[in-house]
């Protein structure tokens, strides 16, 4: 069955547009959930929600320090589930932390949490195609869309696996090393879109280094869509608040609908 994120994507393609994801750090400053229903209102398809970690592997100085700055005020993986549950956010949104925190929690109470709070999906960067397994099975009972990365150097036959076990979207990562913006979009964000076009039928989406509106427009000639996250919390770590953030995402999707 197609679950509430994968359906919300596909019926932004299917309108011929592109879909826009934003990435919103999850406890960072009071007004974080308000911030977070100013992005549904603003253009967003669906919503990335940080569950902020010690140790972000994947995440630029950006998000490392959006997590530090809310893990520092004594934000728990549970506090941010709560406040969510019962949130009217008006699009689906899915969770991004780390395999620690699932594993912590036990994979089929975070996965029930996870549901229990009104949450679609899940990204987990640090769990590899090859130890995904126990999660998934605890994420497909509960109807969590596991959401797998594909990176630009994955073989072609692991490429077909990743998508194939993808739920929600596939998410191609643009280049090789961490979120942040960049002045250009790398070569290798729109080969892995393409490449990935090639192998599935479910919604493609490239993030890590889209950090601009022209960027994503960029992008979106051989991608579904964007995940956008720096250039997100960058606006909430300068205090933009709710109308700041929703400001910047008014300004990609402005941008993707006018040219697509």
């Amino acid at each position: 069955m197609t679950g509430a994120l994968e359906a919300a994507l596909l019926q932004r393609r299917e309108t011929g547009g592109k879909c826009l994801v934003p990435y919103l750090t999850g406890g960072l400053g009071e007004l974080w959930l308000e911030t977070i229903q100013a992005a549904a209102v603003s253009g967003a398809d669906a919503i990335e929600i940080g569950i902020p970690f010690s140790d972000p592997v994947i995440d630029g100085p950006t998000i490392q320090l959006a997590n530090d700055k809310a893990l520092a005020l004594g934000v728990t993986p549970q506090l941010i589930l709560d406040r969510l549950r019962g949130s009217d956010i008006g699009v689906p949104t899915v969770v991004m932390t780390y395999g620690n925190i699932a594993y912590r929690m036990g994979y089929q109470r975070f996965a029930s949490s996870l549901a229990q709070s009104g949450i679609s999906g899940c990204i987990l960067p640090d769990v590899p195609l090859e130890e995904v397994g126990p999660w998934t099975d605890a994420a497909d009972a509960a109807g969590v869309e596991t959401v797998l990365l594909a990176a630009p150097t994955t073989p072609d036959e692991r490429l077909v696996r990743i998508a194939n076990r993808s739920r929600g979207f596939v998410y191609g990562v643009g280049l090789l090393g961490i979120t942040g913006v960049r002045d250009q979009l790398a070569d290798s964000a729109k080969v892995i879109a393409k490449r990935l076009k090639e192998v599935t039928d479910r919604p493609v989406l490239v993030g890590v280094g889209v950090g601009t509106p022209t960027q994503a427009v960029e992008v979106c000639e051989e991608a579904d869509g964007v995940a956008v996250g720096s250039a997100m919390v960058q606006r909430m770590l300068d205090g933009g608040g709710p109308e700041g953030v929703a400001e910047l995402i008014g300004e990609f999707r402005s941008a993707l609908d006018e040219h697509y």
